[in-house]
């Protein structure tokens, strides 16, 4: 995620109070808030289940009150945010761990068969839109690591997600998409190893694709998996 910066013609002039950045005024205004809510729940200062104010986040960001329900809707689309009748919005609740192993276990039994075929399929064109997607070429993208963790969760997504396209099962990709689930995960805990390892599987599960090797794309692709799994479920413990 990109750091909100000042634009040419703010349309509020008061700074927040708490002494953070504002998002001025823009055409991408929805998409620089939409940015800076998504950062707060993946870093968890916006901690699950927690009530989120409209009017705290429009003194926060000093912007208006309909970028941030537009935002909010959008993340309640990706269910990271519930919004109850008569209540509000809140952050939804961190993920169990019956519902993480079942999440993984469905990875495992669909992605790494995904990978064999993607490879497959693989053009040049096709790995390098996906060497794109893996982010391993931007690894020091911020100097803010909770504001790189945030969009490495979102890479990770689209990472996965454009796999399971070139793969070319279109019913596992939108049953996998459903589930958001690597927004979900990122949410168990911030810690910069999770981003560095998982980009060094992600440079392994190219490798494999640039060597047009199916069986070497299922093998780096279970093994990505099964070390995403292992390193989240300590955080069932804390």
């Amino acid at each position: 995620m990109r750091s909100p910066k000042a634009l040419a013609t703010p349309a509020f002039t008061a700074a927040p109070r708490d002494g953070s950045q504002a998002i001025q005024r823009a055409p991408g205004l929805s998409e620089e808030v939409y940015e800076a809510i998504l950062a707060r729940l993946m870093a968890l200062k916006i901690p699950p289940g927690a009530r989120i104010t409209v009017d705290n986040l429009v003194r926060e960001l000093a912007v208006s009150q309909t970028p941030i329900r537009e935002a909010l809707g959008r993340l309640e689309g990706e269910g990271l945010v519930v919004k109850t009748h008569l209540v509000g919005y809140s952050a939804s609740p961190q993920i169990t761990r019956r519902r993480f192993n079942e999440l993984y276990e469905l990875r495992l039994l669909l992605e790494p068969d995904a990978a064999g075929r993607a490879a497959l399929a693989m053009t040049d064109d096709i790995l390098a839109g996906l060497t794109q997607a893996a982010g391993v070429m931007s690894r020091e993208g911020s100097a803010d690591d909770r504001a790189r963790y945030s969009q490495f969760a979102r890479q990770d997504a689209l990472f996965h997600d454009r796999i399971l396209e070139v793969a070319g099962n279109e019913l596992i990709r939108e049953t996998l998409a459903h589930q958001h689930t690597h927004f979900h995960i990122f949410r168990l805990m911030f810690h910069a190893r999770v981003t560095e390892e998982a980009l060094d599987e992600h440079a392994a599960i190219l490798a494999a694709f640039a060597a047009r090797d199916p069986e070497a794309a299922r093998q780096a692709m279970r093994v990505h998996i099964e070390r995403s799994r292992d390193r989240l479920l300590p955080a069932f413990d804390l």
